[in-house]
């Protein structure tokens, strides 16, 4: 039986009055209360920040591969170096 967190902790913040008459029609639209609405808000843009930026471990094995995926040479990419050769919107004559 997954065990409940009780809620102890405070987050106060200031807004603007019609950052808060958002975030009320925000709740009332999802029918939370507005702090239900910003917790669950601020926590999934908690979640879709943080993947990136954690820490991850790799066996010495995949560290090694990822440390010669690093040393490569780059591939080549000729599509691209096509598309830096080629003069920029800004630098064609047609838009002088």
């Amino acid at each position: 039986m997954p065990t409940t967190e009780i809620r102890k902790e405070k987050l106060d913040l200031r807004l603007t009055p019609s950052a808060k008459r958002t975030l009320q029609s925000a709740a009332r639209a999802a029918r939370r209360s507005v702090s239900d609405f910003v917790l669950e808000s601020a926590l999934a843009r908690a979640e879709e920040t943080l993947p990136d930026r954690q820490r991850f471990g790799l066996t010495t094995e995949q560290w090694k591969a990822f440390q010669a995926a690093l040393a490569a040479p780059a591939r080549p990419a000729p599509r691209l170096k096509k598309l830096l050769n080629e003069p920029s919107v800004f630098e064609r004559s047609e838009l002088k």
